[in-house]
């Protein structure tokens, strides 16, 4: 099972990764782009969002989609970094978007949390702006989307629901 887990920041993906795989230690981890090429390689962003950087993140992670065994949870997907590139009015490419359109054929599961109007932390108009695209992007992909949103607990559940709802389509 390959699962990513969408959305834009500040709403929580970090922290249902870390509940699921305290039920699920089977699955593989596999952070957020920013984070590995930061951590890992020693690389820098800008100190402000832009294009050049999201094309960076989306570069990585498409390498990374086909690098980990059958049951991995990602924290973010090609789709996330097009809808921040998307957000900030740049156009991809077609020969892009057809390998981005590749890459999610990789995934069973997206889970997208959806931006919590309570909170819109660091970059607001970025952080608004993204979430619609992803939205809208979300709904015309033929891989399997389940929004979750409430507390981490409720998230959890919606999850584990899609999971089984899609080990019992699979029999």
């Amino acid at each position: 099972m390959r699962i990513a887990v969408a959305g834009t920041h500040g709403v929580g993906k970090s922290t249902l990764i870390e509940e699921f795989l305290r039920l699920h230690p089977e699955f593989e981890y596999e952070p957020e782009p920013y984070a590995v090429m930061v951590e890992d390689y020693g690389e820098e962003f800008s100190a402000e969002p832009c294009v050049e950087d999201f094309l960076r993140q989306l570069e990585f992670n498409l390498e990374r989609l086909g690098q980990h065994s059958e049951n991995v949870i990602y924290e973010r997907c090609p789709l996330d970094f097009l809808a921040y590139l998307k957000a900030l009015d740049s156009n991809v490419s077609e020969a892009l978007s057809e390998r981005i359109s590749d890459a999610m054929q990789q995934l069973d599961l997206i889970v997208y949390l959806p931006r919590d109007d309570a909170s819109d932390g660091e970059y607001p108009k970025l952080r608004r702006a993204m979430d619609h695209q992803l939205n809208e992007i979300l709904t015309s992909t033929n891989v399997t989307v389940v929004e979750a949103t409430g507390s981490t607990a409720q998230r959890l559940r919606a999850v584990e629901n899609a999971l089984t709802d899609i080990k019992h389509a699979a029999r």
